[in-house]
């Protein structure tokens, strides 16, 4: 059964991955750099063992220092906005937060949207975690400039000239400017936040979110003062790193080494500034008479107190507290890890004793692997680490293949055993968590790449060969036959070396770079193509909406049927047992509305035939508004389930309009009676006039309170729509239209429902009661028994069972944005005569991470 097809990319290279390629490019500018370094690299092991280890175990110390003062930050960034935050959950939030960065672009600042679920349970709600991170960024870069400008002028008029310095305090400047731009345009409403806003509602809602505190400056300036310690902290790490090693220390030279690493840092987007900050450090510590041996082990000693060590902490920190996101992060770490460990196998020579015995064994020829081919394996590798992140199964895919081809290129090129050990722990670990890769690539563009790679090999081959037969002999020294030409062309391609290939002359060389660079860029164009995710286009048949109208007639026992066969759900329609799902996609989400329409005892087994065609789609499954009774095929299922929220049902025999408690409501009714307010019944078809009076007040009440329209598990003003349902409406004594509401299908038995209840901005009080007190007469002349008056989001939490219902039970008492739930919920309880708890379940913990986001994308309107 096919539900969607393949939407067309309009180019390949629409969104290219520029943060990897820049850290890409940082990593190869270090290779480069290393490669010369060979010998000092294989010396630099037996070197550090020798370093002294009281310096070293007081680097550890200042270490753990460092991260305390990082946690200091947080705190008084908190304080800065009115906020409050323990030191536990600020080391851990440092913590976590420090090895998420690795893996995402523009790490420092996107690994701030992540709150740990401690921190959540503790009270803290979101949107001081965005101001106070806010705060934190600022003041981070902030610290940086008052440290850093008076050392890079002293480099100015000391003519010592750092490539990239310059340009990094330009780009220092540029961001810090750019933030206080941001912020007092912001803060006066300016041209620039007008134009930010213009037809935004939600970026205006989200900047007066962040922005809606007063900061208090002494906890500002006491955080810009922890942010100016940590700076010296990370300088002091640099001078111990010297005296670890026996070298006579240079302050000088650690505070100028700190400054340029640490902007290179700030302008390297993707997996911290590895590759950037080794390469920077080592080139100033050689500036200032350190020999290539010790700015290498200062580099890295001062890289393992501030770099390795709070990544250490941070994976110790989510396997203690957060197991599923440990396991989704450990894969990634690993694999980082291993292509580190490749590309460093390269810069290294091998050991001799070791090649001596590989010898007598294996074929000096065979033992001869590219270099460049292993470098390749190793940056594909940390590439590779981020997507695994993402859950892409084709990154999965490749990363079990290239830890097999590292694991026995290490122990057939150098018996290094010990990086094909780290091979294998990484390979078990990936098949250990395969369940959790599930987003497929986009089958179009790997197609594409097959195709494109097939065909570039095959002409240059062809190329290649044609081009050493005639290769004229003074080139190479060599007359090529036309099996050496072939075996030459197609090593040259795939990178691997070949010893008895040497040019003698510039055309020699600029043919082999040429043949080299086509290789690299087809393994790049392939790679590309193959961590493009899936996407996916709705194109439900016509034919399953009927089917599932049928079913719905059979089956249908919930007041949101209604909206399962609306235009912006896609269906997918069982071929065992007759029945539906409801769905919309969102990313690597199939949000389900409810549960399977279907008789009683196949739910189960359709919700696992609906599972096992997302599992061969790539996607993860999500059920929403799910009701209490109905969690018990989702515990068969060892699903989690989280209360997003309560639903009004009112019993109609139990209402009446007699007693004290209803004077209120009888005092509003009689209130409109006097001013000539009217309660009118429309009954379909509608026409145009009215249609367009109910346009107006709908508008209006949008415009009043701020709102989009919403869909999936409610209806959006459709003209369509609505000229086919009963509708009841309050008309002032002009005939204006001031309020309505719509009577749509509830397909539970003995029970009535409406939609949309609008008012206009100038419309009395009592308009909503009117419109509800007439629904409910309309309902009993019906006989039916009972109303429903729809979900009031994020109410109805009592006592909380696990930590993202406290989140959804704070937000909903103490956060401002959501009291107007609040208010809806003092609506209803004036009717109401039962409440029914409505539930989000999902797989795990580490869904809730990405699935309020992709809640609120199903509940966007279809762009047509």
């Amino acid at each position: 059964m096919k539900l969607i097809s393949y939407k067309k990319v309009p180019g390949l290279f629409r969104k290219l991955h520029w943060k990897e390629l820049l850290a890409l490019f940082f990593i190869l500018v270090a290779i480069f750099f290393f490669r010369h370094q060979r010998r000092e690299l294989l010396s630099i092991g037996a070197s550090l063992r020798q370093a002294n280890q009281w310096w070293i175990t007081i680097g550890l110390v200042v270490a753990i220092g460092y991260i305390l003062l990082q946690a200091a930050l947080y705190i008084y960034s908190f304080k800065a906005i009115g906020g409050k935050i323990s030191i536990v959950h600020a080391v851990e939030l440092f913590l976590k937060r420090n090895l998420i960065s690795v893996f995402l672009p523009a790490g420092a600042i996107s690994s701030l949207a992540y709150l740990p679920a401690n921190i959540r349970k503790g009270q803290v709600h979101k949107q001081q975690v965005h101001q106070a991170s806010a705060i934190y960024a600022f003041i981070g870069i902030f610290s940086v400039f008052i440290v850093g400008i008076p050392v890079l002028i002293y480099l100015a008029f000391q003519n010592a000239s750092v490539p990239g310095a310059s340009a990094g305090l330009l780009t220092l400047i540029g961001i810090l400017g750019g933030m206080i731009l941001l912020v007092r345009t912001i803060r006066s409403k300016g041209k620039l936040y007008q134009r930010l806003i213009k037809g935004r509602p939600k970026v205006e809602h989200y900047i007066q979110e962040i922005f809606s505190f007063e900061l208090k400056m002494s906890y500002f300036w006491l955080a810009t003062l922890v942010s100016v310690v940590i700076e010296f902290t990370g300088i002091f790490h640099i001078y111990i790193a010297m005296k670890a090693i026996g070298v006579n220390p240079s302050i000088e030279a650690a505070i100028v080494g700190y400054i340029v690493a640490t902007i290179f840092l700030i302008i390297s987007p993707f997996l911290r500034g590895i590759g950037a900050i080794e390469l920077s450090l080592t080139f100033i510590l050689n500036r200032y008479g350190f020999s290539t041996l010790q700015s290498l082990q200062i580099t890295l000693l001062f890289r393992s107190f501030e770099f390795w060590l709070p990544l250490v902490a941070g994976i110790i920190s989510f396997a203690a507290k957060a197991q599923q996101l440990f396991f989704r992060l450990l894969p990634a770490v690993l694999i980082l890890l291993l292509g580190l460990v490749n590309v460093f196998s390269v810069l290294t020579p091998p050991i001799t004793s070791r090649m001596r015995l590989l010898r007598q064994f294996i074929p000096v020829e065979s033992i001869q692997a590219s270099n460049i081919l292993i470098i390749l394996i190793g940056l594909t590798l940390v590439i590779t680490a981020r997507f695994l992140v993402k859950g892409l199964r084709s990154a999965w895919t490749l990363s079990i293949l290239l830890c097999v081809v590292s694991g026995l290129g290490h122990m057939s090129k150098a018996l290094d055993y010990e990086e094909a050990i780290l091979s294998v722990i990484v390979l078990v670990v990936l098949l250990a968590t395969s369940r959790q890769y599930r987003l497929k690539s986009n089958p179009r563009l790997l197609n594409i790449g097959i195709v494109t790679g097939f065909a570039t090999f095959a002409a240059v081959l062809v190329f290649g060969s044609i081009a050493f037969y005639f290769m004229d002999v003074r080139h190479f020294g060599i007359n090529f036959s036309s099996s050496s030409s072939i075996s030459n062309a197609f090593k040259s391609f795939v990178l691997v070396q070949n010893e008895h290939l040497k040019p003698l002359t510039p055309f020699a060389k600029d043919f082999l770079v040429f043949i080299n660079a086509l290789g690299i860029m087809v393994w790049a164009f392939f790679l590309y193509c193959l961590v493009r995710p899936r996407i996916f286009t709705s194109s439900t048949n016509h034919l399953n909406f009927e089917k599932a109208a049928y079913l719905l007639k059979q089956f249908g026992d919930s007041p949101l049927d209604h909206f399962k066969i609306s235009n912006d759900k896609l269906l997918f329609v069982s071929e065992a047992y007759n029945g539906f799902v409801a769905y919309r996609q969102a990313g690597v989400f199939a949000i389900v509305l409810e549960e399977p329409v279907c008789a009683e005892e196949n739910k189960v087994a359709l919700i696992k035939e609906f599972e096992r065609d997302c599992k061969t789609r790539g996607l993860k499954p999500a059920y929403y508004r799910v009701d209490n009774d109905s969690l018990y095929y989702f515990q068969l299922l060892r699903k989690k389930k989280i209360l997003i929220g309560q639903e009004a049902v009112l019993e109609l025999a139990k209402f009446t309009l007699e007693g004290k408690d209803k004077k209120s409501m009888r005092n509003g009714l009689n209130s409109l009676e006097k001013k000539g307010y009217k309660i009118l019944r429309k009954h379909p078809p509608l026409n145009g006039a009215l249609l367009q009076a109910l346009q107006q007040v709908s508008d209006e009440w949008l415009l009043d309170y701020e709102m989009e329209e919403a869909i999936f598990a409610q209806g959006k003003f459709d003209r369509d729509e609505l000229k086919n349902q009963d509708v009841i409406l309050v008309q002032d004594s002009e005939e204006r239209v001031v309020g309505f509401l719509n009577i749509i299908p509830d397909y539970r038995p003995g029970e009535c429902t409406y939609d949309l209840i609008r008012k206009t901005a100038d419309a009395p009080g009592g308009v909503m009661d009117a419109l509800i007190i007439d629904l409910i007469a309309y309902a009993k002349e019906q006989r039916l028994d009972y109303l429903n008056l729809g979900l009031v989001p994020m109410s109805g939490i009592e006592i909380a069972e696990n930590p993202a219902e406290t989140v959804v039970k704070f937000a909903y008492e103490k956060v401002k944005r959501f009291s107007n739930y609040k208010g809806l919920r003092n609506f209803k309880e004036k009717y109401a005569t039962e409440w029914l708890d409505k539930f989000l379940v999902y797989e795990n913990d580490f869904d809730l991470l990405q699935l309020p986001t992709a809640l609120n994308k199903v509940m966007q309107p279809v762009q047509k």
